[in-house]
């Protein structure tokens, strides 16, 4: 059985707190910068994970399915690593074209 522990199960949708919205917007790039530090040490714990895996497998730990499941994942990820860096790079040209 494949357990993906990068999706949680669908959770109850419950309003959110008034006091927790009201953030500077140095709180908010603060946050948004730890998040997107977090995904990416995430794409990078996938990418080592992979090369473990692999000399498991080279030495008969693990069976070849765990080391194309990680590698799979991984790329995916990397993949979605660069379309997010595309998209931010496209919003902060078309930020600079606009004039003011």
């Amino acid at each position: 059985m494949i357990t993906n522990t990068m999706f949680n199960p669908v959770q109850a949708v419950t309003a959110p707190n008034l006091n927790q919205i009201k953030a500077t917007p140095a709180e908010a790039t603060e946050s948004f910068a730890s998040f997107l530090k977090n995904a990416l040490d995430g794409v990078a714990a996938q990418e080592q994970n992979v090369h473990k895996l692999n000399d498991q497998f080279l030495i008969g730990e693990v069976d070849e399915n765990q080391v194309i499941i990680a590698a799979t994942q991984a790329e995916l990820s990397l993949s979605l690593t660069g379309q997010v860096r595309n998209k931010v790079i496209e919003a902060y040209q078309e930020i600079m074209r606009m004039q003011l």
